[in-house]
């Protein structure tokens, strides 16, 4: 079987698993067609088993990536929004754990600085884009200009917006733009694989009293992460209409169950595999002279 062969095998055996959760278009969805303790056909009594499937993707991640460097035709970018606590560092962490730093950057964007309050609020994310033959990830990223602003509209007034530009269709104008930006990247080769790590409130709640209670995890833990809660519904909206509004073929969305990590690790990890596995990656073909020039210090070497 040729490499491309095997790569398409695993594309397909990939999107399998992912399928129930990927979003292609928004129309018709909706949040609460989607269960955060969701683990399709695993129980918990196949977390182990779960966790072996990760260790294998993580390998193939690993060769997979490996083309990608080599290649250096397409890059990769994926986004990773939740709730607090839903796992997205714990999801980056296990996941990319086999990927060689020098083909991949993470960027988490907090709080907006006053330096990028005089920019666009897309600037911050686009100077972050990832160059050709690597993995860019955002912890966070542009979308929470339609998510925390969203639901803290005050915010709007520190971004220092003509006033006439802060009318009632702004959300619609910044999915418009989002949906302009992710599709100039497409054409561009940057693959975009976008994540909501899908939490419960129960889970949530679960997860910081377990930071509160152990004080190895208590730096886990902020006032302001409490604070938010208290929106939860205004929240889900958001999210709901984030991806009604932004989920398209070439940057889809996947909808992962959260409440479960070692579920929520395994989706991320094949959804990435499925990504890469798409672009029809191979390694570089050597010229004819250069396999001659390779050939002739072979034999140098083996000689001396």
């Amino acid at each position: 079987m040729s490499s491309a062969m095997k790569i398409e095998a695993i594309r397909r055996q990939a999107a399998d698993l992912t399928r129930p959760f990927r979003i292609n278009s928004g129309s018709k969805f909706r949040l609460k067609d989607f269960d955060p303790g969701d683990t399709l056909h695993m129980k918990p009594g196949d977390k182990l088993h779960a966790k072996e499937d990760l260790a294998a993707g993580v390998e193939t991640l690993a060769r997979l990536q490996d083309i990608l460097y080599a290649q250096d035709r397409w890059g990769v970018l994926l986004i990773f929004q939740a709730m607090d606590a839903a796992g997205k560092d714990g999801a980056i962490k296990h996941v990319m754990s086999g990927i060689n730093p020098q083909g991949c950057e993470v960027y988490s964007f907090k709080a907006p600085s006053s330096q990028e309050l005089n920019h666009d609020f897309l600037w911050r994310c686009f100077r972050s884009l990832p160059q050709r033959g690597r993995i860019g990830i955002f912890n966070r990223s542009y979308y929470e200009e339609t998510l925390v602003v969203r639901v803290h509209p005050e915010l709007l007034g520190g971004q220092r917006l003509p006033e006439e530009l802060i009318h009632k269709r702004i959300w619609k104008d910044r999915f418009q733009d989002i949906r302009a930006l992710e599709r100039y990247l497409a054409r561009n080769g940057i693959a975009v694989c976008k994540f909501f790590l899908h939490v419960s409130r129960k889970e949530q709640k679960r997860r910081f009293l377990e930071r509160l209670e152990n004080p190895d995890k208590n730096w886990k833990f902020s006032p302001a992460d409490l604070h938010e809660r208290g929106y939860w519904d205004e929240y889900m909206e958001a999210y709901e209409d984030m991806i009604r509004n932004t989920a398209t073929k070439h940057a889809p969305w996947y909808v992962v169950p959260a409440d479960n990590k070692w579920f929520t690790r395994l989706v991320v990890a094949t959804a990435v595999i499925e990504t890469l596995a798409s672009l029809g990656l191979q390694y570089p073909k050597v010229d004819p002279k250069v396999v001659k020039d390779l050939e002739a210090a072979r034999k140098s070497l083996r000689g001396g």
